[in-house]
Parts: C-alpha cells; sequence; structure tokens
C-alpha cells in the first residue's frame, strides 16, 4: 500500500474512523472497533493513546475511565499489569470480553494496513514517536495538535519528519509561519461554529489547495451544543438529510472527513458521486 495522503486524497475524500467503528457489544478504540472501521472501508482510523504509571502506552482515550469501564479509576496512577485485567463495558453496562491493547500490538496489527491518526501524541510525543519508529510506520502516521509557539518548536526540535496538522478554529493564523519552519505541514484540521466562517469559504480552501496543503473536517458530534462544522454532522445527515450533514463538506472541497459513521457515509458519497475525485 502506497502511504501518501496528498495521491489518495487525488483519488477519493478520505474517510478517517473515529475510535474505529463500534456498537452493539464493541466498544470504541479496541482491536476489533478498528478492524471493522477497515472492513466498512475506512482510509484511516483515528487512535487515542494514554501511558500507564509503569510507562506503558496502550490505546486508551484518557478521562474516559468510568464510561468505558463503569468503575472510578484513573488509569494514568495504575500500572498496566491492572489496566490489562480490566474489561470494557458495553452501552447496557454490561462487561465485554474486550480489553485495552498495547500500543506497541496495535501498531504491529495495523503495520502496513491503513494510514492511522494518533490522538493525544502530545501527552507523550517523545514515547509514542520513538514506538512509531521502531515499528518502521512512520509514513503511515499523522498527528494532529492545537498550535502555540511551543508547539511549533516542540515538532521542529524533536519530530520535524512526522506528518502534522494543527488543529484551528474559525482562522489560521500560523500558515505562513508553518510553511517557513522545518516541519512535515500536510494541512490543517478545521473547527467552526458558523456556515459563515472563514474556514467554509472556499476562498480558505482554495489557498489551502495552491500551497499544496490538505484539510480536514469533523462531521463527528461531541455535543451537540457545540458544532464543529456548522451544524453539518453525523447527526443531521440522520435528523436532517445525508445531502445537509455530509453532502455540504463534500461540496466545499475539504479533503478528509472525520465520522463515526464511516461505512454509511462511504455509501452515501459513492450514491451521490461526491466520493471519487477522478
Amino acid at each position: 500500500m502506497n502511504f501518501d495522503l496528498f495521491e489518495k486524497a487525488k483519488e477519493n475524500i478520505i474517510i478517517v474512523a473515529h475510535r474505529g467503528a463500534c456498537g452493539g457489544n464493541i466498544p470504541c478504540n479496541t482491536l476489533t472497533a478498528y478492524e471493522i472501521a477497515l472492513k466498512q472501508g475506512a482510509d484511516m482510523i483515528e487512535v487515542d493513546v494514554s501511558r500507564s504509571r509503569d510507562d506503558k502506552l496502550f490505546i486508551f482515550h484518557p478521562g474516559m475511565e468510568e464510561d468505558h469501564f463503569n468503575k472510578k479509576m484513573n488509569f494514568k496512577r495504575m500500572k498496566f499489569e491492572k489496566i490489562a485485567k480490566e474489561r470494557y463495558v458495553n452501552f447496557d453496562n454490561s462487561v465485554t470480553q474486550f480489553g485495552v491493547a498495547t500500543f506497541d500490538d496495535f501498531l504491529e496489527q495495523f503495520k502496513g494496513r491503513c494510514f492511522i491518526n494518533i490522538d493525544k501524541f502530545w501527552d507523550n510525543p517523545e514515547m509514542i514517536y520513538k514506538a512509531i519508529k521502531r515499528h518502521n510506520m512512520l509514513e503511515q502516521v499523522l498527528v494532529k495538535s492545537s498550535l502555540s509557539h511551543k508547539i511549533i518548536k516542540t515538532v521542529e526540535d524533536f519530530c520535524p519528519d512526522v506528518a502534522f496538522m494543527p488543529i484551528v478554529r474559525d482562522k489560521h493564523p500560523y500558515h505562513q509561519e508553518l510553511m517557513k519552519r522545518n516541519i512535515n505541514y500536510i494541512g490543517a484540521e478545521v473547527l467552526f461554529e458558523k456556515e459563515s466562517s472563514y474556514m467554509a469559504d472556499p476562498e480558505f480552501i482554495d489557498m489551502m489547495h495552491r500551497d499544496g496543503k490538505l484539510v480536514w473536517v469533523n462531521s463527528i458530534i461531541y455535543d451537540y451544543k457545540e458544532q464543529l462544522a456548522g451544524g453539518h454532522s453525523d447527526d443531521t445527515a440522520f435528523t436532517v438529510s445525508e445531502d445537509y450533514g455530509w453532502g455540504w463538506l463534500a461540496d466545499k472541497g475539504y479533503d478528509m472527513i472525520q465520522t463515526d459513521w464511516a461505512l454509511m457515509l462511504i455509501n452515501y458519497l459513492k450514491e451521490s458521486g461526491k466520493y471519487y475525485k477522478k
């Protein structure tokens, strides 16, 4: 598989499966959830990486222990041997057979198979970066972060070869600076509350494309009161229409869409003729 995001973006809208594909008895951020996402056709899987008290990296979204295990725990204060014995609960709060996976096991299982977005990279950048390099998977990986001059310097000094996207809301003041720095700056993840945002303006998207950058947009929703793409989302794809929820994003020319409903989004894009670029 050729791991060139720019070439892939010329073929089709890149579909990012947020925490894999969960449902029923399959919890998110599990190896099974990621396998399902790939079977559904996702190009990239988004993963959260945590660190145990004894410095083991594993796949889990920090701070969500009670939500996913129905117990009050703090994995950051626990040794991995104990964490590994815990089992996720499903949507009915029944215990499942699924536990957390080590980051090493995750990397080996998906080596050479898909693009990977590592979330929470900045919680443990050195350990995560070394693991990626150890598994020879740098070409598969994309990391994102909110921006500051400190973050920019960290990327430039420590991991200038990793594919990097800043997360920007309503404006992108660091674009020209990032273009000049020794950073593998490949594009930006955009967040916006209203359709009138500059992040949704064709002028902004065209500017990014002229400068050889990709634009990532989210159809996922964490809180319906805080829109990530001007009200165009997975939710409104079902409650209003697919054209409104997903079609609007595709028509704007975004290169990447992160979703919790990869299969349905892909089916819609194909049926509406919006999926392929060529």
